[in-house]
């Protein structure tokens, strides 16, 4: 009696588990009818088309200026069919002055040092003639800034060696060098554009010198240009290059060749719209320098383009693409 009633027992615990299972699987299983279903939001770099088709991005001024991205205004300007050429920045060899010692004798008082800018007749040093021990002054022949000095205080001086050498800086001789091809594009009194590479931008001038001899071991030869340079801003020995102006067009739109992008296999330009969107704006392009590229439809004059690191534009655009699929 005992045995059975425990096998009676265990049938009805079992029983009941079932039907609680089965009371309870549906509800696990089934979805809330009451649940919305909730949607992504956009993200701030999120791509969308505008109604030509063309790709935007939301993107802020402190996003882009954090990057390094500036933006330009299209406008008019002039290409220019150029040649360019490496120079060198050296003193005006007709206003330098060497000033030697008119007798031997010891250097007794040192007034001016290299980097000092003199007057015509500042006093540079005295000299104690060997011959007569009297002292007399060393002058500045001209205005200008020292350049050298080759004597000491109490150190002989010689009246067959310069003690001083005296540059007049404001105007500076850029010695250009032109390879043999490009001599027969090369006249005097053409227009160059010169860049010091300091970034104020180019030095207009005109080539007033070219070498009727070359250089056999460089096989260039010597094309000089004169500018001045009232504020000192061009210093002798320092590197340049320049651009011969072969000759000019007006074109009514450009932008800087840095912002030329391709996407999607078509040329854009990146295009500033409303304050807070970048548009991949599809151009048509024309003529083209070292600076600058003609735009000849899908870009007017005035609007705001990304003119520099526009692939960093780009390159969020991407992004922005892979969160919207």
């Amino acid at each position: 009696m005992k045995a059975s009633s425990t096998i009676l027992v265990a049938i009805i615990a079992a029983a009941l588990g079932a039907y609680g299972y089965s009371l309870l699987a549906p509800a696990k299983l089934a979805p809330a009818a009451h649940t919305e279903e909730k949607k992504p939001e956009k993200p701030n770099d999120h791509v969308e088309q505008d109604e030509h088709g063309a790709d935007r991005i939301r993107i802020s001024d402190v996003k882009l200026a954090a990057a390094g991205v500036t933006l330009a205004e299209a406008a008019g300007t002039t290409l220019t069919d150029t040649l360019s050429f490496n120079g060198i920045l050296r003193t005006n060899q007709e206003a330098v002055v060497q000033v030697t010692p008119r007798f031997p004798g010891l250097a007794k008082s040192i007034r001016k040092r290299i980097g000092d800018t003199v007057g015509k007749d500042d006093l540079l040093a005295t000299i104690e003639s060997n011959q007569s021990l009297t002292v007399y002054e060393l002058k500045a022949p001209i205005a200008g800034t020292m350049i050298e000095r080759q004597i000491s205080l109490g150190e002989y001086a010689s009246e067959q060696k310069p003690a001083f050498v005296v540059a007049d800086l404001s105007t500076i001789w850029v010695d250009l060098s032109i390879y043999r091809q490009d001599l027969k594009r090369v006249r005097l009194n053409d227009e160059v554009l010169i860049d010091p590479d300091d970034g104020r931008g180019e030095i207009k001038g005109t080539i007033s010198y070219i070498a009727p001899i070359g250089s056999s071991e460089t096989q260039t030869a010597l094309a000089r240009v004169v500018l001045p340079n009232p504020d000192g801003r061009l210093r002798p020995g320092l590197f340049v290059t320049a651009r011969l102006i072969l000759a000019a067009r007006n074109v009514g739109v450009a932008v800087r060749r840095s912002a030329i992008q391709t996407l999607e296999n078509r040329t854009i330009v990146f295009v500033r719209e409303d304050v807070d969107k970048i548009e991949a704006r599809p151009v048509e392009l024309g003529d083209s320098d070292p600076q600058f590229v003609e735009i000849r439809a899908g870009l007017s004059v005035g609007e705001h383009y990304v003119a520099e690191n526009s692939f960093v534009v780009k390159a969020e655009m991407g992004k922005g693409e892979a969160q919207h699929d």
